[in-house]
């Protein structure tokens, strides 16, 4: 399928590695031009090369932490007025919330709610002005299915999803949607912080509570990388213009609401 976007320019943020990466390659394939985030120089300037060689469109890496004005400025300097904004960023670590001190929250905070707002202030209204704009923010399936030991991440990720709502609504009919995808347990390097929390706790090794933890799914199964990808690229696409304000959960079943 022809996504429709060829030829846009595309910041994904921490897209070294994991979901962001898959983001990353999917619009790609999908003809967009990319600068791609991450903090790790050599590891960023070789995902670059290998997107490039592998489909041809034009990848910048700009080695930087997102969650600082540096960063951001460094980002909007490769590319002032993007079309696709795709908001991602490392998490808090998983702690028991009595040993959260006010920094932490504040750190929290601002990687996962204050971050990505700062960068839609910037982009969003140039967007409005093309009548073009795709913003996919990586949030997590914690926002609708809390786990305990990641308040934090849940409590951020939920406050940039409430505050985002309205604002998605406002520049809808300059074809600019505003969407969140919400990931469960996806097969990527983050994933086995959870498999080492789980051994850690119950002394099982790592099969078994890989297996534990899978069997819970519906799918059986976590999910791989290019699913999620392949979802961001279409929110991104021609044909998601009349998808907006809206929160993807990409879990397997495993929150088992109705809605």
């Amino acid at each position: 399928m022809d996504l429709g976007i060829k030829g846009k320019h595309a910041i994904v943020c921490a897209s070294s590695r994991g979901l962001g990466r898959a983001c990353a390659q999917a619009l790609a394939e999908a003809g967009v031009n990319l600068v791609i985030n991450g903090l790790d120089e050599q590891r960023l300037i070789a995902v670059a090369k290998d997107i490039e060689e592998s489909t041809g469109v034009k990848v910048i890496p700009v080695a930087a932490d997102v969650s600082t004005e540096a960063g951001q400025q460094a980002l909007l300097a490769a590319c002032p007025e993007p079309d696709i904004l795709v908001n991602n960023n490392a998490g808090p670590p998983l702690k028991d919330f009595r040993q959260l001190n006010k920094e932490a929250m504040v750190e929290g905070l601002n990687m996962n709610m204050l971050t990505p707002i700062s960068l839609i202030q910037r982009v969003l209204d140039p967007m409005a002005q093309k009548g073009f704009g795709r913003i996919v923010n990586i949030t997590s399936m914690t926002v609708k299915m809390p786990v305990a030991g990641l308040d934090l991440s849940s409590g951020a990720r939920a406050g940039l999803t409430a505050f985002l709502a309205g604002i998605a609504r406002t520049v809808a009919d300059k074809n600019v949607t505003i969407n969140n995808i919400l990931p469960g347990y996806f097969a990527t390097d983050r994933l086995e912080g959870v498999f080492n929390a789980g051994m850690a706790r119950t002394g099982h090794d790592r099969d078994t509570v890989a297996a534990e933890l899978a069997g819970k799914i519906p799918a059986h199964r976590f999910g791989v990388p290019d699913e999620f990808g392949n979802t961001c690229a279409f929110l991104c696409s021609q044909y998601a213009g009349y998808i907006t304000g809206q929160n993807i959960l990409l879990d397997g079943g495993l929150n088992p609401s109705a809605f």
